[in-house]
Order: C-alpha cells, then structure tokens, then sequence
C-alpha cells in the first residue's frame, strides 16, 4: 500500500479546500459577508465571514457539495461560484436543482476522477441525516463522500449529518484514514441538532478507529452551539485527544492516509 499525502486548509464554516493526487476539491463553497437570512421562515444569522473571496483560491476541478438548499453550507456567493468548476457532486435531488455541471450521487453511488500520474480518485456518496429521525421532510436530502485513490485508504467528509446508523456503515465499507466531521451541533429551527454534537463526533471516532479527525462547519452562525473548543475537550475527556487536529483558517496541514 502507498501512502497517499493528502493537504486539506479551511477556508471558513464548512468550506475545505482538499488537495489529493494533483486535484483540487473544495467543500461546501460559502462567501458571504456577514449577514441576516431568511431561510424558509426563519432567520439565520452569519456573523463572521471568509478571509478570501473564491477568485483568490486558484482553480478548483470540483465542489463536494453536502446539499444546496441551507444558506449556510450555499451561500449566494457560494452558488455564483459553482459554474467556474468543471463538476459540482451533490445529492440527486440538488442536481436536479442546480442544473449546469451538477451531478447528482445517491448513497454508495461512485463517481471518477482520472489523477495526472494515472491513477484514479473515487468519490462515493455516503448516507447523512440533517437531524433526527422524520427530520428529512423538513431538511431535505443531504449526502457524505468518501474519497479514495485506487481503492487504498480513504478520506470521510461527513457533510451536514449527525451521527447515525448510515454513519456506521460508512466505516464498515471502507478503510478510513482521516474524518473531516461537520460539527456544531447545529440549532436553526428547534431544540433538537442538525449537525454532529461532540457525543456524535466520539461516536464517529470510535468506529472510524484508525482515523485522524478533523471537526469543521462549528463557528461563524448564530445556530451553533457547540465550538470547536467544546470538540477539542470531549475528545481530551474521553482520552483520543492526540487522534484530533484542529484546522486554522488558510493554513494547510498535511495528513498521510
């Protein structure tokens, strides 16, 4: 097996730049300055915004975009960039939306990327849960992705899910080396989460047994109520803290899967 060098830099939220094999990737693509929203009769506050604009990041083969229809994960900014990239994978239904380069995945669908020194990326749709159970009538579709070069080990991007049955599986199916959890224990509309608690995210670590985690999507809006300082303890309580990497904004940090 070939260790595969991987260099993932937060943007901001839950916007990830992912470099592998010579590719680009970017996450949930989110611009915005620092607003109100009214999203679906209720208000959503960003208070803080990115430290670049998309213009600045250089070119971007895809988007791995967890859904369209939350401002906070598609901002306006967000959906103006997506025409720049070549492909955009998202759920079925936001492609369907979205139109143009949109693809959609449904859960353990793959997709390929042909790498410059011959190999190939695969990225497989993975199941996710915006909240608890019959909360998809509300939230709407979501998905995850798994990332892996010629099959070795691979990369688990969570996208908008808490943890769950479908989550499990996820580590059955495949040798992850390194998690990125969206996080925050999300609250827009109710006393319930959208997005992974800190319980969640030791639920993830302990399945995902071998992989580095890295937690992101937790600052920057009102509805968060966890932090990434509330990650960083749990992990530290439960004694797997050397097993997590906090991620600074616009700073790379490499991983070896």
């Amino acid at each position: 097996m070939n260790n595969q060098k991987v260099v993932l830099t937060l943007i901001d939220g839950p916007t990830l730049l992912i470099e592998i094999g010579g590719l680009r990737l970017l996450t949930d693509p989110a611009f915005d300055p620092p607003q109100s929203y009214d999203s679906a009769g209720a208000t959503i506050i960003k208070q803080a915004g990115p430290p670049v604009t998309p213009d600045k990041l250089g070119k971007i083969d895809a988007v791995l975009l967890s859904h369209d229809q939350h401002l906070d994960n598609l901002d306006r900014s967000g959906r103006a960039f997506l025409p720049t990239v070549k492909r955009v994978l998202t759920t079925i239904a936001g492609a369907g939306r979205l139109g143009g380069n949109a693809e959609g995945l449904a859960p353990w669908q793959s997709t390929m990327f042909p790498l410059p020194d011959g190999r190939v990326l695969t990225v497989t749709g993975t199941p996710a849960r915006h909240g608890p159970v019959g909360a998809e009538v509300k939230t709407g579709d979501v998905i995850g992705f798994v990332l892996s070069v010629d099959g070795e080990a691979g990369i688990y991007i969570s996208g908008d899910t808490v943890w769950f049955s479908g989550v499990a599986e996820v580590a059955e199916r495949f040798n992850i080396r390194l998690a990125v959890l969206f996080t925050g224990a999300a609250r827009p509309r109710g006393p319930f989460h959208t997005t992974m608690n800190t319980n969640d995210a030791i639920e993830a670590a302990t399945v995902f047994k071998d992989a580095n985690i890295v937690a992101i999507h937790n600052h920057g809006w009102a509805h968060f109520v966890e932090s990434q300082e509330d990650v960083v303890k749990a992990f530290t309580w439960v004694g797997i803290e050397s097993r997590f990497q906090s991620l600074q904004s616009m700073i790379p940090a490499e991983f070896e899967l």
